[in-house]
């Protein structure tokens, strides 16, 4: 790299962190009253226009909400006798050898069967080795050491898809292993569900709830279970007030990942020193020397 260019690098990088500056919430500091209501109207324009496909959304509403994920999981499984013994979202899953995984919904019920429920727009997030690697990490954080494998519980990975990413024009996609010299099931308890969200047949309940998954109006909502919760998220104070403080927190996370590309560049770049690119982005030297670690291991 030249001078020129790494002169330029650096302007670009310079500019970037003013931008992201300029949008940091610590700016209210001295933005004034007009400006932050504007950014709150802003922040209420975009809860209205949120709706269950949208993962952020999805996240929230679900989030504990044992009554919906009993919803979805009866329609989709086609089971009315699934009882849900406890549901989160956002459930982080390690992997000390590899990659984590977070789950968008993480529920299991009173059999002990485990569901974790994807919320998947674009469709290169929805390929079939994603679905595989969901699967393997909910089976190692299942089994505990020295337990028999006999005590691993049956589980399903169901991807809700905006699209049809299979493109066989079917609601649903179940993939179930087989024995193929014999043409029988491999009953290992594992199962993987493709729903088709852009099939909203209203002469079917799946049709249906995809139907309500893209509503950004409760009352033009099908099931009760979830207009309510829509509702509440949407037109309660209380609800709102958690909206906008779940928009300013993805505020600051792209915040967040902003500074942490530009460290990336300056740390490539190798000009600086870790203290000089920590007071640059604004974060700690720690988190420089943590991120400096992960190019090294690359």
């Amino acid at each position: 790299m030249t001078a020129y260019e790494l002169k330029r690098k650096i302007a670009e990088l310079e500019a970037q962190l003013a931008a992201i500056e300029s949008a940091d919430s610590g700016i209210e500091i001295i933005m004034s009253e007009a400006e932050k209501e504007k950014l709150h109207q802003e922040d209420l324009q975009r809860i209205r226009g949120f709706r269950l496909i949208d993962d952020d959304f999805m996240n929230v509403c679900f989030d504990g909400y044992i009554e919906g994920a009993e919803l979805l999981l009866r329609i989709i499984l086609n089971k009315p006798d699934i009882h849900v013994r406890k549901v989160t979202t956002q459930k982080l899953m390690k992997n000390l050898l590899g990659r984590d995984i977070w789950l968008d919904i993480d529920a299991d019920d009173d059999d002990g069967t485990e569901y974790n429920v994807e919320i998947q727009r674009a469709d290169r997030g929805a390929g079939f080795k994603r679905a595989r690697y969901h699967s393997s990490i909910l089976d190692a954080h299942l089994l505990h050491p020295r337990d028999d494998f006999s005590k691993l519980p049956e589980t399903y990975v169901i991807l809700i898809t905006e699209n049809d990413v299979i493109g066989k024009d079917e609601p649903l996609y179940i993939v179930e292993r087989r024995i193929i010299n014999i043409d029988e099931p491999f009953d290992d308890g594992e199962h993987i569900i493709y729903v088709n969200g852009a099939d909203k047949n209203a002469s079917t309940a799946l049709g249906r709830l995809m139907h309500d998954f893209f509503c950004t109006d409760a009352d033009d909502m099908n099931y009760k279970e979830l207009a309510e919760k829509v509702r509440y998220f949407k037109e309660d104070v209380k609800g709102v007030s958690t909206m906008c403080k779940v928009i300013e927190e993805m505020r600051n996370e792209t915040a967040e990942r902003e500074r942490v590309t530009i460290a990336q560049s300056l740390l490539r770049i190798g000009k600086l020193s870790m203290d000089e690119i920590a007071a640059s982005v604004q974060l700690s030297v720690e988190r420089i020397q943590e991120i400096a670690a992960q190019i090294a291991s690359i």
